[in-house]
């Protein structure tokens, strides 16, 4: 069974241990300050110090039945060295048989080591841990709801409830979260007995017998939880909801807390304070610049598109009874090349060709109202480096050629070579 530190300090960041077990690149300690992945909590990294000073990376800790099993990035065994050896507590390793100059000395059972926690890593997942229990807290005893999951990711916190939660609500809470994060209110933890269990109210997703460890923030929070957590509210600095979401039935809330929060806010403040800037206004009257921005840019794509439809269908009234035309130039993107095309096919009285110049050769759309092009553009593609295509009379599609090779494949097939759009 590992004694399990965490349980006794969470703050503690360095310790020393026993090697009880060696399984491939996992190692076995008697004791470990390393939380294993649980409770929705990922597991710490950090690294262990064997004898002879070699330190090993700890990426991964787990816990099966009263084991806690650390993964390390770093084989133990040696090229060339018999692994068997590191199970036979005391025996003296053959340096004979170390062939590789890269090889180490492996450790064997009861070797002494040096554990030491990345503690950017599990202070981090405490504040996201303890925050969360702050606002469930709040949010279930607010709502009659259930907490019925809880994910502790690399970016953010999320949190399943079994009820419809609005972002204003849970905005609510925030505000409520907070003010209770900056009173300081200490953090708890109970063992107790089953009679007393019995009486105690307290949040879990499933029924629980024996020796159940429950967390609890006075006022806000009382919680079954196996994850580390910081000695006082005011450690988890400040919580802050992003998003609200329909998940299954309830609701889904996206959270961040302590510097993840602060990181995000930072972001957004230099963001909005730079939008200030460019939109010469207050840095609390961005989104209403903002909005009648969009409001001007609709209109005046509103506008344009008036005027681009008006100058198009001069355009086409301009090759009226002309026959088969093309049309080439510049300002026209794909959709309104075919707008143009078609145009041009309802007045032309053969194949209307435009083609609109794009940062490399051209876009084109084709058209003819009465008949069949499949065959002109079979050859147009393989003449004018081209690919696309279509069928009833339309296609479209795009060409590697330049101008002057376009004005030739068509000008041979006698179309009216139109001036630039």
């Amino acid at each position: 069974m590992t004694e399990k530190l965490y349980y006794k300090d969470a703050y503690l960041r360095e310790f020393s241990a026993v090697i009880e077990e060696m399984d491939g690149q996992r190692i076995l300690l008697d004791r470990t300050a390393f939380y294993p992945e649980g409770g929705g909590q990922g597991a710490d990294h950090g690294e262990l110090e064997l004898p002879g000073g070699r330190k090993v990376t700890v990426i991964d800790v787990q816990e099966e039945g009263e084991k806690i099993w650390h993964v390390i990035r770093e084989p133990l065994t040696s090229p060339g060295r018999n692994s068997e050896a590191s199970d036979n507590a005391g025996e003296v390793p053959n340096r004979e048989s170390e062939a590789s100059d890269t090889a180490v000395e492996v450790p064997n059972r009861g070797n002494k080591v040096t554990g030491r926690i990345d503690w950017n890593r599990r202070f981090d997942h405490m504040q996201q841990h303890s925050g969360e229990h702050i606002v469930s807290g709040m949010i279930c005893r607010r709502f009659h709801c259930d907490n019925v999951g809880f994910h502790l990711g690399e970016d953010s916190v999320t949190i399943d409830f079994n009820t419809v939660i609005s972002f204003g609500q849970a905005l609510e809470i925030e505000e409520e979260a907070n003010a209770y994060i900056r009173e300081d209110h200490p953090f708890e933890v109970l063992w107790p007995s089953a009679g007393e269990l019995e009486t105690l109210e307290y949040r879990s997703k499933k029924e629980l017998t024996g020796a159940v460890r429950i967390a609890r923030f006075p006022g806000a929070d009382c919680c079954a939880c196996c994850g580390t957590h910081v000695s006082g509210s005011a450690q988890v600095g400040l919580v802050k909801f992003l998003s609200a979401g329909r998940f299954h039935d309830g609701t889904r809330l996206e959270l961040l807390c302590g510097k993840r929060a602060v990181d995000f806010l930072s972001v957004n403040f230099r963001e909005n304070k730079a939008s200030a800037v460019l939109l010469s206004s207050k840095e609390d009257q961005t989104s209403d610049h903002v909005k009648k921005l969009i409001e001007e840019n609709l209109r005046l794509k509103t506008e344009l598109s008036d005027v681009q439809e008006r100058l198009f269908r001069m355009r086409a009234e301009g090759l009226r009874e002309k026959g088969d035309v093309l049309l080439t130039g510049g300002g026209m993107n794909a959709v309104q090349a075919r707008i143009q095309a078609d145009l041009i096919a309802d007045v032309c009285s053969g194949t209307a060709a435009v083609f609109a110049e794009k940062e490399e050769g051209y876009n084109y759309a084709v058209i003819r109202k009465d008949g069949e092009i499949s065959d002109l553009i079979k050859v147009l593609n393989q003449e004018l480096e081209g690919r696309g295509g279509g069928r009833n009379g339309f296609a479209q599609g795009s060409v590697a050629a330049g101008k002057e090779k376009i004005e030739a494949f068509f000008g041979a097939r006698g179309f009216f070579i139109s001036g630039n759009i």
